[in-house]
Formats: structure tokens, C-alpha cells, sequence
């Protein structure tokens, strides 16, 4: 007799900063709203196009630097969002 208990599987993501394949709950949300807000997103659930990132500040430099946040939203980020972003990862206390 087979047991036919289906095996739930790990959700995963790949960082826009470095490239690595992450569990979903390991990483940090950034979300681009219908309305062209970019923003970080902790809930891991606001409606919009989202991208995700290592809970590193390295990360999020990179993400920035090698526009992977630009091509993931297909647009450019404004110095505005870039420092808003970094702001907010900071308050996070993420390093």
C-alpha cells in the first residue's frame, strides 16, 4: 500500500542583487503598485509587480547598481526611490 500524501515544496525566489535562489520567507519584497509607487513591501503580499531581495544591504545596493530592481520593474529608478529604498532596508536594521 502506497502512501499518496502529496510532499509540499519549498517556495523559492532568486535575489535581483545577487542572483541566489532563496526560500521565499528569507527574503524582502520590493513592489512597483499599479499606481508606479515602488516601495518595499514586508507583508510579502501587496498587490502589484514585485521583486525580491536578500535581507542584505548588499543586496539592495547591488539590486540598485546592476539595475536589477530597473529591469524587474521595466522602468528607471529615481535617486528619490534609490535612497527611499535604502531608507527603508535601514530602519529594517537589515545590514
Amino acid at each position: 500500500m502506497s502512501n499518496n500524501k502529496a510532499v509540499k515544496r519549498e517556495v523559492t525566489r532568486k535575489c535581483v542583487g545577487c542572483g541566489e535562489i532563496k526560500p521565499k520567507a528569507d527574503m524582502m519584497r520590493v513592489v512597483k503598485s499599479s499606481e508606479g509607487v515602488i516601495s518595499l513591501d514586508a507583508t510579502l503580499k501587496a498587490n502589484g509587480r514585485g521583486a525580491y531581495i536578500c535581507k542584505s544591504a548588499d543586496c539592495i545596493k547591488k539590486a540598485i547598481d546592476r539595475k536589477g530592481l530597473a529591469r524587474s520593474f521595466k522602468c528607471e529608478l529615481s535617486d528619490g526611490v534609490r535612497d527611499s529604498l535604502l531608507e527603508e532596508f535601514d530602519k529594517l536594521g537589515i545590514r
